[in-house]
């Protein structure tokens, strides 16, 4: 069952690093039941976290956020 997770942490990393600077919509769940909504452009990816830049400003993300659902990324193609 890890082995599974590793393989899908992969395939995430993989997708990310093809979207470095696109612009994405992000919807992240900061916790009791808020959500924030907004358009990025992913800067940098790193082997752990990726970087996006909004209003300015960068935040930073790691890929098990993204296989656990609580940052979600949509691209302006799907």
């Amino acid at each position: 069952m890890i082995r599974k997770n590793t393989e899908a942490l992969g395939e995430i990393k993989a997708q990310i690093f093809s979207l470095k600077g696109k612009t994405c919509e992000f919807c992240v769940n900061r916790g009791r039941k808020k959500f924030d909504t907004f358009k990025a452009v992913i800067d940098n990816t790193y082997p752990s976290v990726f970087t996006i830049l909004y209003n300015e400003k960068v935040q930073t993300f790691s890929y098990f956020d993204v296989l656990c659902g609580t940052v979600r990324i949509k691209t302006e193609s799907m």
